[in-house]
């Protein structure tokens, strides 16, 4: 078996395209995402229209939360003061411009998608087994990472949240990390995403795909969201 795990879109329609247009290619089973559809850039509806138009199964990221349930706050580790309001911004226009419709799918999302193959326990999550905000990152502490794997109840966890692809194999379980679609922070405005194949050793690739980040920061800068957010997408960085 062979699957593809996106996450981390963030309203960025051209790179959700892009993506889905090199997994054509892969010879994939199944597509699964990790979750924050939303937020950021100014294509949240068509986003979530691609999301479910291409039915693939995705788990409920903090941004799709915070928008689905109108909440004030997505939960992002802000850094300071600055990245905190920017951040705020972000909710209130997608809050703004994303339909009733998507935001009661955004509601409807499960927390987590959990399946078996050949004997290997699957577990996604958006951020952590116990928080869809909680960030697990590639060099998280080992005894940590050890007890994310034991608390999900899983063989091979898959999560997103830090924008940044990895994949961690620790005493024949796995954590793996498909980075972002629409707002990478690997220091490159690539959209990423993984590859899983099933068999007797796991094989994990990482892909990097290009697409025409410039017209996504343009968009972002045309919808009067904040100018920073295009700077991101262009450099491949961010909060």
């Amino acid at each position: 078996m062979k699957i593809a795990v996106i996450s981390d879109i963030h309203a960025n329609i051209g790179a959700l395209e892009a993506v889905l247009e090199d997994i054509k290619g892969q010879s994939v089973d199944q597509v699964y995402c990790t979750g924050d559809l939303v937020g950021y850039a100014p294509y949240p509806n068509e986003v979530i229209e691609l999301i479910k138009n291409s039915q693939i199964a995705a788990v409920m990221g903090n941004y799709d939360d915070a928008i689905g349930n109108m909440r004030l706050i997505c939960g992002c580790d802000y850094q300071d003061d600055k990245a905190q309001a920017l951040g705020a911004a972000s909710i209130t226009w997608t809050k703004e411009h994303t339909s009733e419709e998507n935001k009661e799918f955004l509601r409807s999302l499960p927390a987590q998608i959990r399946f078996t193959v050949d004997k290997q326990r699957v577990l996604l999550v958006h951020g952590s087994p116990a928080r869809l905000n909680e960030y697990i990152h590639e060099d998280t502490d080992l005894l940590e990472a050890v007890d994310h794997i034991v608390k999900g109840d899983t063989d091979i966890l898959i999560c997103g949240h830090t924008h940044k692809p990895y994949h961690r194999a620790i005493c024949n379980k796995h954590i793996i990390n498909a980075g972002s679609v629409g707002k990478p922070k690997h220091g490159s405005p690539e959209a990423t995403y993984v590859i899983l194949k099933f068999g007797p050793e796991l094989e994990v690739e990482i892909r990097k795909v290009n697409y025409d980040y410039e017209a996504a920061a343009k968009a972002i800068e045309a919808a009067a969201l904040p100018a920073e957010f295009a700077a991101m997408l262009r450099q491949g960085k961010g909060v």
